[in-house]
This record gives C-alpha cells, structure tokens and sequence, in this order.
C-alpha cells in the first residue's frame, strides 16, 4: 500500500529483532517510518539499533522521536544525579558496552541524539513516545510527559483531534482504544517479547 505511515518504538538495543522487523515490512520509498524513542539501554546493541535506523533515512522518509531513556541518557550526560540513576540502573550499562565506554556514545551518536523530536502531528495521528497530560492543553504540557506519563494518559480519554500513537508502557499485545494505541510489547524487557510496528491508515500490526 502505497504512502504508509509505519510506527515503531521502544526498540531497547534488540537488532535481531529490529532487522526482522524491517524485513517483513518489506519498506518502500513512499513509506514513512516514525521511530517513537527508546533505542537504547537493556538490548546489546544500542549503536547498531541507532546505526540502523540512522541508515533507514536512505530508503524512506524517516522521524526520529526521543523516548524516556534517551531523555535520561541526555540529562545523566549533563550531571543530573536523578538521570544518572535512572540510565545506569534501567539498563544503561549494555548501553555503553555496546559504545565501549558512556564517553563514546555521545562521541558516536551525539548529533542524532540531541536532534530528536519530543513528537510528531498530522491531521490524523500524533506520535509521541509516551502521552500527554489530558487535562492539560497542548500547547502547555510539560515535556517530561511526553517521554514518562502513563496511567494518567493510557486509562482517560484526551482532548485532541488526532489518535495517538505511543509506547514506552509495555503489554503483551498492543492496546487499541478509541482515541489511542500503545505498541509497546515488551522488546528488551522479556527475552521472549516481540518488537510490533503499527501500519496507518489501515492499523495493522506486523511483529518481529
């Protein structure tokens, strides 16, 4: 189908599973993948998932969305202790073993990493890593939502006019709602867990 909207998130350093994924959905030039955050941290291979995803732009339009960890990532890079907690204990140090040491990720991937988009809006679809605070307009959420909200998100309605598309909380198979989807099936938290890609419009489900 041509002109298809492919979302795909909280990929957590699985390659294998990344490449399988790819594969299956067999991507054409007029596709566009929307990568939804968190390459990094618990898989082995946080540089060959970004060096991947990196090299898909070559064969189709590609948007390249910041998840929780490489929020965290970026502030533990900074010095915020609370970051750096979070990175090296949510898997963190497969992170920069896969780099060789924490310095060379930044060394390696650092323009890629500082350009990534806290979300991405069509008329149709807003893809964001996490959700947003649905009380809250649009215009004044606070970013950290973006990257860490979840209940408060996934179990109430939200007010936009566009489905959202999210992951970062993982369920054994994608949770479809009214106004939302969460494709996060658990890749790099369960040996045995799937990476799932959304299709739009016609929301399908391809697993790795």
């Amino acid at each position: 189908m041509a002109n298809r909207i492919i979302a795909i998130t909280d990929i957590h350093g699985e390659i294998d599973k990344l490449n399988s994924l790819l594969d299956k959905l067999a991507i054409q030039p007029d596709d566009t993948i929307v990568f939804m955050g968190d390459y990094i941290d618990r898989g082995p291979d946080a540089k060959g998932v970004i060096d991947k995803v990196i090299a898909m732009g070559e064969v189709c339009k590609c948007v390249y969305l910041k998840g929780s960890h490489e929020y965290a990532y970026l502030k533990a890079r900074e010095g915020e202790r609370y970051y750096t907690h979070l990175f090296w204990t949510y898997g963190g140090v497969q992170t920069a073993e896969s780099y060789g040491n924490f310095e060379n990720i930044y060394k390696v991937h650092g323009e890629f990493l500082d350009n990534l988009l806290p979300y991405y809006m069509t008329d149709d679809y807003l893809f964001i890593h996490a959700g947003i605070r649905p009380q809250v307009p649009f215009n004044a959420q606070d970013e950290r939502d973006f990257y860490y909200i979840r209940g408060e998100f996934i179990y109430k309605k939200h007010n936009l006019p566009q489905k959202i598309i999210f992951g970062h909380t993982d369920f054994k198979e994608p949770q479809v709602q009214a106004d939302k989807i969460c494709i996060d099936t658990g890749c790099g938290k369960y040996p045995d867990a799937v990476l799932t890609a959304l299709i739009l419009p016609e929301e399908r489900f391809v697993h790795s």
